[in-house]
């Protein structure tokens, strides 16, 4: 169950009179409604009711959607609450003077006037002989996507206002009816209200509907008590909300966060156990420069190729065990970028095109065929890895590495996933669309095990990363 589901729960409670015991001191609700009835006569007779308003309309069994407690009696809201509306009329409307509220002004429990009008005194004045706004009224929302939002009106949020196209409910002078009480009713039953709405793409209650809906009187003494109730309750349940939107969202976070933490351990070498008989990366990165050599002889690349730019203590954010080497991924992989003016690809088109946004599409650009890895160069997307088995297009801004044979291709990827956005984050170039310069991505320092290591990495973390994606 979450807050609202609760709250809800709870307002329902209230209104079935079951939040907080009866007391068999209180006056019942009938004697309440007596004397609310009596006032209204004596409304009538100084000229403030009209003699309408004394008619009560009778409540079959049909209409009582629940039972109450017997201390209390089913009404109709305008036998104990004066109920009316705002005006129907469009003011001139002024850039300074009174301002004119409408449903669109208030929202749960708060006023917001950054977008409310304003009219004269005169008009304000004339408004107010209809409808005019006291402390311990409600204002509720009549019309459209804001049907049933209301506010209290206290002495903390009172001003001068004139209202439109709301309801406006009054106590009576004698007060018998407690107006948190009546609010909390009113919020119980937004519901159903917005269901019984008229009209199609405008909605709205009419104030007929507002006037003649069944409302479950307590005693006074016993509307009192749910107010405490409810006042103590809901800070709770505000409280319980704020946990639970934690809580999801840790829940939300967790399988990445667990992701994340397995990837470091990884690179960090504390994911598997070393092995003191593995062949050392020392081992790994001779058997690569001279893979290296040989492509230079081959002229499939260049002497430049061969050159080991050392790696800095500054530039090495973790200690790895002492069987494996820092290197950069320059030196262990081949690094290439699509580009727009190329050839086309095969006779039937049939390629896979990346953009940064990693979307397959079609191109003209080169096509190359094995493994490789894919990083967005630009874009949100920076720092996203695919590792792809196959003939594909590449764009430019889109980086293409493929390691030399003695490498495991994917644990190269599970380190970029873990450590190349963070680590390059301050070496982005670009405000409006940043991208990563080549020279960055050669540069960058790699966490080198021996290959045996990186076989049981890989294996460790697809094993691993596989359960965490079960929690999701």
């Amino acid at each position: 169950m979450n807050a609202q589901q609760l709250k809800n729960a709870i307002l329902q409670e209230v209104i079935e009179g079951r939040l907080v015991p009866q007391d068999p001191n209180d006056e019942p609700a009938s004697a309440l409604l007596a004397r609310i009835r009596q006032e209204k006569e004596q409304l009538v007779k100084a000229g403030k009711l009209k003699k309408k308003d004394l008619v009560v309309n009778p409540i079959s069994e049909d209409e009582i959607p629940f039972e109450i407690p017997e201390s209390w009696e089913w009404v109709r809201l305008s036998e104990v609450i004066d109920v009316r509306d705002g005006t129907h009329d469009t003011p001139a409307y002024i850039p300074h003077g009174y301002p004119l509220i409408t449903g669109k002004d208030f929202y749960n429990g708060y006023f917001d006037l950054s977008k409310t009008q304003y009219i004269s005194e005169s008009d304000y004045i004339e408004i107010c002989k209809r409808s005019k706004v006291d402390i311990g009224d409600i204002l509720f929302s009549m019309i459209g996507g804001n049907i049933g939002s209301q506010i209290l009106i206290s002495r903390e949020n009172y001003f001068e206002m004139a209202i439109k196209n709301v309801a406006l409910f009054k106590q009576f002078p004698s007060k018998s009816v407690d107006s948190k009480y009546l609010s909390v009713f009113l919020e119980s039953r937004v519901d159903h209200i917005k269901s019984i709405a008229l009209g199609g793409a405008q909605s709205f209650v009419s104030l007929k509907m507002l006037r003649t809906y069944l409302f479950p009187l307590p005693p006074l003494a016993e509307q009192q008590r749910i107010v405490a109730k409810i006042e103590e309750l809901l800070p709770k349940v505000e409280e319980y909300g704020k946990a639970q939107d934690a809580l999801n969202k840790l829940n939300t976070e967790l399988p990445e966060r667990l992701k994340k933490s397995i990837l470091q351990e990884a690179i960090e070498g504390r994911l598997v156990p070393q092995d003191p008989n593995d062949e050392p990366a020392s081992v790994l990165l001779a058997k690569i420069r001279k893979e290296k050599e040989q492509l230079v002889k081959a002229g499939k690349l260049k002497k430049k190729d061969l050159i080991e730019t050392p790696i800095s203590e500054e530039e090495i954010p973790f200690e790895i065990p002492e069987s494996w080497e820092w290197v950069r991924l320059g030196f262990i992989s081949e690094i290439v970028t699509g580009k727009k003016d190329a050839n086309n690809g095969d006779e039937n088109g049939n390629y896979y095109f990346f953009t940064c946004s990693n979307t397959p599409l079609k191109s003209r650009t080169y096509s190359y065929d094995g493994d490789y890895l894919i990083m967005p160069g630009n874009g949100a997307n920076i720092g996203q890895v695919i590792h792809f088995n196959g003939k594909f297009e590449a764009y430019q801004r889109t980086y293409l590495l493929k390691t030399y044979a003695t490498f495991n291709l994917e644990y190269l990827k599970y380190h970029l996933i873990c450590n190349w956005k963070e680590y390059n984050q301050d070496k982005l170039f670009g405000s409006a669309i940043p991208y990563i310069k080549l020279n960055n991505l050669l540069s960058y320092p790699v966490a080198l095990p021996p290959l045996a290591e990186q076989h049981r990495i890989v294996e460790k973390l697809e094993q691993v990363l596989g359960e965490i994606d079960k929690l999701k």
